[in-house]
């Protein structure tokens, strides 16, 4: 009876229905994902492009040093593609893990590869299990997949904290942000932000017991992911503080498993306790620097700025995280991805040797949806003003534009090892 009342209201009205609304407000998110989705694949092109680069570059040095190489251009891009990380993860793959490891371990040894953990690589085993290609195949077409769902979800939730607008834009950020190279390259990143966006959008809409599955599995994708834990209890804390939702606990109850699962598993398989934990200090020299390294780096950056593209990357890192951070409190975001975003970001400036990066930064895409409202609000407050408010638009083109260029350009220099990712 409301309803019909509120029905001939809106038609005497000349206003619309609610349902009409909801209707076409669905319609535009619709053809706003479908953009976003052509978007996100011209953004792997980008990075195909920075690696075919790359990949032209090594046949020419290795026949001028009479080194043998397949005339294959699909092979010589995909070796680009699987560099770095993408080989300890196919050694993973292939040999699973060691079942013990070395003294004084380096990362040259095979069983180093205990410093990278398993959903990922297990994922790709069985992807590899049900169809043909090879596993590198397999791991390619994953991440591409799983690329376009983050993507997706991260508009999904900018969408539910703002509108469908900042949700195509945050669709956008996420596509062409430098750090996405990771999306096309053979890393665990891709799985990390699909088992977190979803995490933090069942967060936002209260499916505890699915927050947390989520949250357990996004866990032992990175070690990063135990962000997803912190979300989980600040999430749980704030329910039952506002309405005594004491269910919402299972959240932080069932999402630290994975993560106790991984090193449960490394003890059984090497007959070390903290195995991950010597290795990354062995092999990879790992300690905690507190900031002071990035810091350093970024210093360096500037005073010697052609001396290292590592120290480059690292201060255009750590830049771009004070800018999004900037953003991000300016858009007050939910504690929960608040809490997200800072955990990730303290676990990228506090290592003492690989710190602050643009595939590190990408993991707390919270900020990118702090960044895409904030940008869409600084056009709006300019709408009075023809000549402001095409200003606005250019500082949207012009950001898209240099993180595409970011990206062709970050996928070149990992590719050639000019840098560090």
């Amino acid at each position: 009876m409301t309803d019909t009342i509120e029905s001939d209201i809106h038609r005497a009205a000349g206003d619309p229905s609610p349902a009409s609304t909801a209707s076409a407000r669905s319609g535009e998110w619709k053809r706003l994902v479908k953009r976003s989705f052509i978007a996100y694949v011209l953004s792997r092109l980008c990075v195909i492009a920075g690696a075919a680069v790359v990949a032209a570059q090594r046949v020419v040095q290795d026949r001028t040093d009479g080194i043998p190489r397949p005339n294959n251009a699909l092979s010589n891009i995909t070796e680009v593609l699987t560099s770095w990380d993408g080989k300890w993860y196919f050694a993973i793959v292939r040999d699973s893990y060691p079942s013990h490891i070395p003294a004084h371990v380096t990362w040259d040894d095979y069983q180093a590869r205990t410093a990278f953990f398993p959903v990922y690589p297990n994922l790709v085993r069985l992807l590899d299990k049900v169809l043909p290609g090879g596993d590198v195949f397999a791991g390619l077409l994953l991440n591409f997949v799983f690329g376009a769902i983050a993507v997706y979800l991260v508009g999904a939730l900018a969408r539910a904290l703002f509108d469908e607008r900042v949700g195509y834009r945050a669709m956008l950020l996420m596509a062409f942000f430098p750090g996405s190279f990771v999306l096309t390259f053979t890393y665990s990143e891709a799985t990390l932000l699909v088992f977190a966006a979803a995490c933090l959008l069942c967060l936002q809409r209260r499916q505890w017991w699915l927050a947390g599955a989520l949250a357990a599995v996004g866990a032992a994708t990175r070690p990063n992911g135990i962000a997803l834990i912190a979300a989980c209890a600040v999430a749980a804390l704030l329910a039952i503080r506002e309405r005594r939702e004491w269910r919402s606990l299972v959240a932080p109850a069932l999402a630290p498993i994975g993560f106790i699962a991984v090193h449960l598993f490394l003890w059984r398989r090497t007959g070390e306790k903290l195995a991950w934990f010597r290795t990354q200090s062995d092999a990879w020299h790992e300690g905690t620097s507190f900031g002071l390294t990035a810091l350093k780096n970024t210093a360096q950056a500037f005073t010697r700025p052609l001396a290292s593209p590592t120290d480059i990357i690292t201060a255009v890192s750590f830049l771009a995280t004070l800018l999004l951070v900037y953003m991000a409190y300016k858009k007050r975001l939910p504690w929960p991805l608040v809490t997200y975003s800072a955990v990730v970001l303290v676990l990228m400036l506090a290592p003492s040797t690989v710190t602050a990066r643009p595939r590190f930064l990408y993991t707390a895409f919270p900020l990118l949806i702090s960044a895409a409202a904030w940008i869409r609000d600084l056009e709006a407050s300019h709408e009075h003003d023809n000549e402001e408010l095409s200003s606005g638009h250019e500082l949207w083109t012009v950001v898209l534009a240099m993180c595409a260029a970011g990206l062709v350009t970050l996928t070149g220099l990992y590719g050639v090892f000019g840098a560090i990712p």
